[in-house]
This record gives structure tokens, sequence and C-alpha cells, in this order.
């Protein structure tokens, strides 16, 4: 937890830095492109648009706790959180990579580079989720003071994104191979996870796995307050929450012990 509180130190004495970055990263995503930031919204729409007549069309998906609410809509509430977490991962893989030349340079925390690469999806966030507001207020799905929550899993979620970031990044530079296991452990990990279908669906005996799956329990918990109106299930978000701290330590431990070796294998 010190380690962890003297890095946030240091990043915030470097705020500017750490914000440039993240401005890099949003302008260099969609520079010489035609539509621009459309794309952030041009792709999760036709996913969920792909994905909704595929699971509620073809196969029958129920929603269950939510009879009551579309496939689409259902189905966009875990959808978004899933892109972010997979997208940050996939992005922050490849960011010390990317920034090479900075590494070798000058000296400044090297987990402002990881930072950068997961906060600046958080625009791609804020657009698609314009496609998701629409969608209730067409379905008049309602909403009450629980909405609230998705402040509190948020966050648990961004901590536990930021641990296995750190992970990854810092063995990719180094095995350069682990981008490739990266993409298939998140195509695997995106079945493993309720978000095209309800935890609901999951059988009892296999639960616990769901149950010790941070984002599994995120996502269930975001429909459980966004769709269902309630408060998510206490239990399950604590547990989340001590794993995703865990994880954080760890990523952040072993990011820091491989920082000294970062420019030398460059």
């Amino acid at each position: 937890m010190v380690s962890i509180i003297s890095e946030i130190k240091a990043i915030i004495s470097r705020r500017e830095l750490l914000a440039q970055m993240i401005g890099r990263e949003i302008k260099a995503r969609y520079k010489q492109s035609v539509l621009g930031y459309f794309w952030v919204i041009l792709n999760p729409f036709f996913q969920m648009l792909v994905m909704s007549f595929a699971f509620s069309i073809i196969l029958r998906i129920p929603t269950k706790s939510a009879d009551n609410i579309p496939y689409s809509v259902f189905l966009f509430v875990g959808l978004l959180p899933w892109n972010l977490f997979a997208t940050s991962i996939s992005s922050s893989c490849k960011s010390l990579i990317d920034s090479s030349t900075l590494i070798t340079k000058i000296y400044f925390p090297r987990s402002i580079i990881v930072l950068a690469s997961i906060f600046s999806k958080l625009i791609d966030l804020f657009f698609a989720s314009t496609i998701l507001i629409l969608y209730m207020i067409y379905y008049q799905v309602p909403i009450n003071i629980n909405i609230f929550w998705i402040i509190p899993i948020f966050f648990i979620q961004q901590i536990f994104t930021i641990g296995i970031s750190l992970f990854f990044a810092a063995s990719n530079l180094i095995y350069r191979d682990i981008q490739h296991l990266v993409t298939l452990v998140i195509t695997l990990w995106f079945y493993l996870t309720p978000v095209i279908y309800p935890m609901e669906l999951v059988p009892e005996k296999y639960k616990i796995f769901f149950q010790v799956n941070p984002i599994a329990v995120i996502i269930n918990a975001y429909r459980q307050t966004v769709l269902g109106g309630l408060p998510p299930n206490y239990q399950s978000i604590i547990v989340a929450l001590v794993v995703s701290i865990l994880t954080l330590m760890l990523g952040l431990a072993y990011f820091k012990n491989k920082e000294k070796i970062f420019a030398d294998n460059i």
C-alpha cells in the first residue's frame, strides 16, 4: 500500500505530463481519420446491433432479472464497461514499446505511460455512452437513486484494470509475444464474463469462478444498478474491491521491479 501511495504522489507531481500524454494518445488515435471521433460511437453501436441480432433473435438468450428490458439495452450495459476494460489492457500492453524514445531519453514515472493509455480510453466510453442513454430514454428504462452506485463500481473497475495493465505492459516490453497472449486471454475472458448473457444462466456449481472474476462481478453490478434499480450485491462487490486492490499492488510491484531494465529491453 505504501508503494501505491508513493507512486500516486509521484504521478500527481507530474500531472501535466500525464495530461499531455493523454491528449497525445487521443489525437494520434484518430489522426487523418475522415470520421474522427465518430468511430467511437460507430464501433460499439454496430457491435451491439450484430450481437443483439445473434443472441436475442437467433439464440434467444433471456435477460432473466431484467425481463422487461430489451436485450439491446441489457447487452450494451455490459458491453460498454467490457470494451473499456479490453481496449485499455490491449493498448497499455504495447504502450511502453510505443513510447520507447521517451523511456530512453528522460526520467519520469513510467507508470504514467500506462495510465495515459488507459485514461485516453475514457473518451471512448463517454461518447459511446450517449447511445446507451438514448436507448434507455427510447425504451423508457426507469432509473432511481441507486444509479449513483456506478461511481464506486467504475472506480473498482479502474483499479483492477490498472493493476492488470501494469503487469502486461512490463511483461510485454521484456517478452514481446505477451501481446499475442493478451489477445487470446481477452477473447477467452469475454466468454467467461456475463456480457452477452445474464449471471442467472450460469449453473450454480460454476458461479464460484464468476464470483472471483472481478470484471464479471463489476458488469453484473452495473446491470443491477442501472437496469434493476437495486444496489449491487455488497459481499460480491467487496470481494471485487479486495481482489482489485491486490491486483494493483502485485501489478505495481512487478512493474517497479522491472522498471530498472526497461531501457535495456527497448
